[in-house]
């Protein structure tokens, strides 16, 4: 009882947002030209930023299990591989075809996935899902990228074009940066010299400004665009969405990790695995298919309906570990 009311508290507030930034348009306070000039400044401005943060911010490598990393890399690179093919013939839109294959693999692993970790192992997962979110966390956005990219106009994919997308993205950069400035803290640190940009109070302040917004404007916004007359005419991706997203993905994650590794893995890297697997579709997909010309509002229906059903594989992969003696 305790994982499914943790799982309803984790994704009300997604929905309570989305309903907001909805009951905003309805009465005027949102048009669609704002809502979008909104989307493009998450994307640009606010993620960015999180992403820069969540990097720098790291402060402890120590816990890195390279096992517990590959299986994570490995398993999310054959769920994108097979969700390419299979995708095809899902859809004869293209735009529509980068959308789906992104949800496969892509989780909210930042807002909902760790606090998951910390609710189900406390510290110890909260430090296992922080390592494992570095990792993650640019990967899953290089491969969005990717998803996006592969499928664009219908036109064969250009490894040159996709190259160029990952490099100028927004997204990349902020992530680059937070690596790059981490690495010379950690340098400076080496040589006894402690400094960080918590040091720089102003400018600190201002960066936590700016990643604080990123999470409810992109809700809000996808609130604000969101279109219920839209549903029926994307019925069948939104089903195939939450299908792979909230059913498919979390059991064969999950269930293939026990079978494999069982108890070598423990309950903190089965949190983590939980908020990988389990998790909603993240936020900043529908500001990047936006900006990417992909079906922004397919991806805002499944950011919305995922999280409705997400309750579902949170509360069974909680259960059914915590049965099996792992939590």
């Amino acid at each position: 009882m305790d994982s499914l009311i943790f799982a309803i508290n984790a994704v009300a507030p997604i929905v309570i947002l989305v309903a907001i930034g909805y009951i905003l348009k309805r009465i005027g306070f949102v048009s669609q030209s704002f809502a979008k000039a909104a989307n493009k400044l998450v994307f640009h401005v606010f993620l960015p930023t999180t992403l820069f943060l969540n990097i720098y911010n790291i402060n402890d490598t120590s816990g890195i299990d390279l096992v517990f990393f590959g299986y994570a890399t490995i398993s999310i690179l054959i769920i994108f591989i097979v969700t390419a093919i299979l995708v095809m013939p899902m859809t004869k839109r293209g735009d529509r075809r980068g959308v789906l294959l992104q949800t496969s693999f892509r989780s909210n692993y930042t807002l909902i996935g760790v606090p998951l970790a910390v609710f189900l192992c406390g510290n110890d997962g909260g430090v296992i899902a922080t390592l494992l979110s570095a990792l993650v966390v640019p990967y899953l956005n290089v491969l969005s990228v990717i998803s996006y990219s592969i499928y664009q106009d219908g036109k064969k994919p250009s490894v040159k074009k996709i190259i160029i997308g990952i490099i100028k993205n927004p997204l990349i950069q902020g992530i680059a940066l937070g690596t790059v400035l981490l690495a010379v803290r950690m340098w400076l640190s080496d040589k006894g010299i402690n400094f960080a940009l918590q040091d720089i109070k102003p400018l600190y302040a201002v960066l936590g400004y700016l990643s604080d917004l990123s999470t409810p404007m992109a809700l809000l916004m996808l609130g604000a665009q969101f279109d219920f007359a839209a549903v029926p005419a994307l019925r069948r991706e939104i089903i195939l969405g939450v299908a792979m997203r909230s059913f498919i993905v979390p059991f064969v994650g999950i269930g293939a990790a026990y079978l494999i590794f069982g108890s070598q893995f423990q309950g903190a890297h089965y949190a983590s695995f939980i908020a990988l697997f389990a998790t909603p579709l993240g936020v900043s997909s529908v500001p990047m298919a936006q900006e990417m010309g992909a079906d922004h509002t397919l991806a805002g229906q499944l950011v919305a309906w995922t999280a409705l059903f997400s309750v579902v594989p949170l509360f069974l992969a909680a259960f059914l570990l915590r049965m099996a003696g792992i939590f």
